[in-house]
C-alpha cells in the first residue's frame, strides 16, 4: 500500500463517513469495514457516520452495526432526519407537518416537538419508507397545493442494496414536484447545514477532517464544499467511469475504507 496520500490520515482528526455503499450494503458488511472502525478506535480519532437514509434512528443503526458484530455506541450516528427536524425545529418551533417516512423520520420530528397533522400542515415531509403509497402521495401532493411547504429528508435519487439499487428520497418526492409544481427544500447532504452540524458534533475544523463517501454528487460534493479533504470509496454507486462526468474530483479514489487504515499506518511507519 503507498504512502504517497495526498491526505495524511494519521494526521486527521476526525473523520465523517457514509454508511450505505461504504459500510454495508442491505445487511451486508463491506470489506475492511471492521479494521477501518478498529483504527478509529485505536487512534482514537474523532468519527461520525452521517447517513441520508431517514429512515432509522441512531439505536436502530446501532443494532444494525452490532448484528454485523461492528462496536459502534449511538452518538456516532447522525442521520438526514435528524438533520430535517433541527432544520424545521429551527426554522418553524412547534410546527405541525405530515410526514411520509419510517421511524427514525417520525422519531426525530417527535423529539423535536413537531406535531403529526393530515389535516393543515404547515410542512409535508417525505423520506424513504414503506409507508409510500399512491394514497399518501395524492395526500401530500393536495397538503401541498393547499399551502403546506415541501421538504424532503435527502435528495439521493437511489440507494444501494444488497441486489442492486433502490429508489430514494429524490425519487420518492418527485410526483409531488411535477404534480404541484413546488421545488422541495432538501435537508440532508448535500446541504451544508448538515456537514456544519456534523464538524460541529466532532469538535472539528473542516481542514482537521476527512469526508468519506461512495457518491460523487452528495457524499464528495458536500465534503470539498465545507473545505474537508475526501474520499471516494469504490465500493457502492459511483464508479471510475462516472469520475469522469464530474467537473470535481475526490482528493483519493480508493476501494474501500480498509485502505484508509492501511494507508494511515503505513503513513505513521514511514513518518
Amino acid at each position: 500500500m503507498s504512502v504517497n496520500s495526498p491526505i495524511n490520515f494519521h494526521l486527521k482528526k476526525g473523520f465523517i463517513c457514509d454508511m450505505d455503499g461504504v459500510i454495508y450494503h442491505g445487511n451486508r458488511v463491506l470489506p475492511g469495514v471492521a479494521e477501518f472502525i478498529q483504527w478509529l478506535h485505536e487512534e482514537k480519532k474523532e468519527y461520525l457516520f452521517l447517513t441520508n437514509n431517514s429512515g432509522y434512528t441512531p439505536r436502530e443503526l446501532n443494532q444494525k452495526l452490532a448484528r454485523m458484530g461492528l462496536n459502534v455506541s449511538e452518538e456516532h450516528f447522525y442521520t438526514s432526519a435528524l438533520a430535517t427536524a433541527a432544520f424545521l425545529k429551527e426554522q418553524a418551533p412547534g410546527c405541525s407537518v405530515f410526514a411520509i417516512g419510517e421511524a427514525g423520520l417520525l422519531n426525530a420530528l417527535y423529539d423535536a416537538g413537531i406535531t403529526m397533522n393530515d389535516v393543515n400542515p404547515d410542512y409535508v415531509v417525505v423520506g424513504e419508507g414503506r409507508s409510500y403509497s399512491l394514497d399518501t402521495l395524492t395526500k401530500a401532493t393536495n397538503l401541498v397545493l393547499k399551502g403546506a411547504r415541501l421538504i424532503g429528508a435527502n435528495s439521493d435519487v437511489s440507494g444501494p442494496i444488497e441486489n442492486g439499487i433502490a429508489p430514494a428520497c429524490r425519487a420518492l418526492i418527485a410526483p409531488i414536484e411535477m404534480a404541484t409544481g413546488t421545488q422541495a427544500y432538501f435537508c440532508g447532504k448535500p446541504n451544508p447545514l448538515m456537514m456544519r452540524t456534523g464538524l460541529k458534533l466532532l469538535g472539528c475544523h473542516s481542514a482537521e477532517a476527512v469526508m468519506v463517501g461512495d457518491r460523487m454528487d452528495t457524499d464528495i460534493i458536500s465534503g470539498m464544499e465545507s473545505g474537508m479533504s475526501t474520499v471516494l470509496v469504490l465500493s457502492g454507486v459511483s464508479t471510475r467511469e462516472t469520475l469522469q462526468t464530474y467537473a470535481y474530483c475526490p482528493s483519493i479514489v480508493l476501494d474501500g475504507v480498509g485502505d484508509i487504515a492501511a494507508i494511515a499506518r503505513a503513513q505513521r511507519e514511514n513518518a
